[in-house]
């Protein structure tokens, strides 16, 4: 085939439209090493790009790339330094590389690509050694948290259950336990596994708003009386509401006695058992955990991890024999364990941060982390205009504005929040924690410095008291 022959070909050679791309995130990248002054409205060049139908004819590759970068710069970027809603990603710069050439190879993780899947069971044991989980353990890489989870109670469902993957749960009673404040992502992936989330037991929180231990094994105890079977029992390694940890080894003490699967959602929290081991202690003891390198492990998305004590609770779980799939050497392919068939080579982004920069680097930014969310309770705590829920136990700190005179501080703090978004200047979302509003900003960004900490604040008060 002749060159001009080659279909789909672009309107200049390839290493133009890829030195014209490198050009465009290298832009990016020097734009997130600073705070942005606002967040600019969508401009006429985008807006007239959102009227158009669908292309029949080629447009020139530049063009359309700048036309991109356009439209990226104008959406809410996670990397950016003030973004403090939700729990973000903050797009490592090797982990961006490492989509790159994962992309350019368009490698298939579902059965064997060779050196692929050894990296992946290698960044799959790397990740179990960084926050502490037995490195002798199995798993994959997954989508998120969501995916990871739903994959662990499969497994669970399985081991309580043998045959239930096939047969259904036939009118058996079951019951899957976890704290009042889990993700949602928990009750998505038990009504996707018909176990229902009628069943899902959210057992009530303590002072430190993690689950009672007491509470829930007199669930437990309560429900298999009445001919219950228990599935499985969630603890967080973090809640995404307020930062909070389970008692995870007292909780592990109570799965342990009954015979029930533990599953820990550590997808925000547990790469800070790398630098606070005994916040964590107990979850190594877990049959599963969840951690998404896409969060506090800094890397771009999708990057999550399912790790397991043992594989074969996962092939319970998924394995299936086809035709168009033999199996050789009687040896797993990576979808007789996941969820997923076609998947991405998502572990490069992680093996090759780690190999880049070291572990101990990861540490410091997670140290760092946490010292501006202590950083942001002390200032607030010594102001009189503000209040902090309480002590961070991690790096999210739900803080709000109280100034004297007015009366309904929860729409007083909804405005506020959507002021600020209004505003541009800082990008952090409000959060309805025991009925109240609560400004809700999360630290898990390596460009985020003790200056963005303090004005985040003062852009706070200053917006704060123009509304009230």
């Amino acid at each position: 085939m002749t060159e001009p022959d080659r279909p789909l070909r672009l309107d200049a050679p390839r290493e133009e439209a890829l030195e014209h791309a490198v050009k465009l995130v290298t832009e990016a990248w020097r734009s997130f090493d600073r705070f942005r002054p606002e967040e600019p409205p969508l401009g006429e060049r985008v807006r007239a790009l959102l009227r158009t139908s669908l292309p029949q004819e080629p447009s020139a590759v530049h063009e359309a790339l700048d036309d991109t970068a356009r439209i990226l710069d104008q959406s809410i970027a996670q990397p950016r330094p003030r973004y403090f809603a939700f729990i973000g990603s903050s797009g490592l710069e090797i982990g961006t590389i490492a989509d790159l050439l994962a992309h350019t190879y368009d490698v298939n993780l579902a059965v064997d690509s060779r050196a692929a899947t050894e990296i992946e069971r290698q960044a799959v044991r790397w990740a179990a050694e960084f926050i502490g989980y037995p490195a002798d353990c199995a798993g994959a890489f997954t989508s998120g948290g969501t995916v990871s989870n739903t994959s662990a109670l499969a497994a669970a469902r399985e081991f309580a259950l043998p045959g239930s993957r096939h047969e259904g749960l036939g009118g058996k009673r079951v019951a899957v336990y976890c704290s009042q404040e889990v993700h949602y992502s928990i009750t998505r992936a038990i009504e996707m596994l018909g176990i229902g989330s009628s069943n899902l037991r959210a057992i009530p929180l303590g002072e430190d708003r993690g689950m009672l231990p007491d509470l829930l094994a007199a669930a437990i105890d309560e429900d298999r009386a009445a001919g219950v079977n228990a599935v499985a029992v969630v603890a967080t390694a973090g809640t995404t509401l307020t930062g909070a940890i389970d008692p995870l080894d007292a909780i592990a003490d109570v799965c342990e006695e009954r015979g029930v699967w533990l599953h820990v959602d550590g997808a925000y929290g547990l790469p800070a058992a790398a630098v606070r081991p005994d916040l964590f202690r107990g979850f190594e003891r877990a049959r599963s955990v969840s951690v998404d390198a896409h969060k506090w492990l800094y890397l771009p998305k999708a990057c999550g991890v399912v790790l397991v004590r043992r594989q074969e609770d996962l092939a319970a779980a998924f394995a299936h024999e086809e035709g168009y799939l033999p199996h050789q050497r009687h040896e797993l392919h990576a979808v007789d364990f996941t969820f997923e068939y076609s998947r991405p080579f998502r572990a490069l982004k992680l093996w090759l941060a780690l190999r880049a920069h070291g572990a101990q680097a990861f540490r410091e930014a997670i140290e760092r982390n946490l010292r501006e969310a202590r950083l942001l309770y002390e200032t607030v705590s010594a102001r009189p205009d503000f209040e902090a829920l309480g002590e961070p136990r991690l790096s999210i700190v739900p803080f709000r504005h109280v100034p004297e005179g007015v009366g309904d501080l929860n729409a007083h703090n909804q405005r506020l929040g959507d002021a600020l978004q209004a505003d541009g200047r800082v990008w952090i979302a409000t959060a309805l924690i025991d009925g109240d509003v609560w400004l809700r900003p999360c630290f898990v960004n390596f460009r985020t410095t003790e200056e963005d900490v303090l004005d985040l604040v003062e852009i706070a008060a200053e917006v704060g008291e123009r509304l009230a």
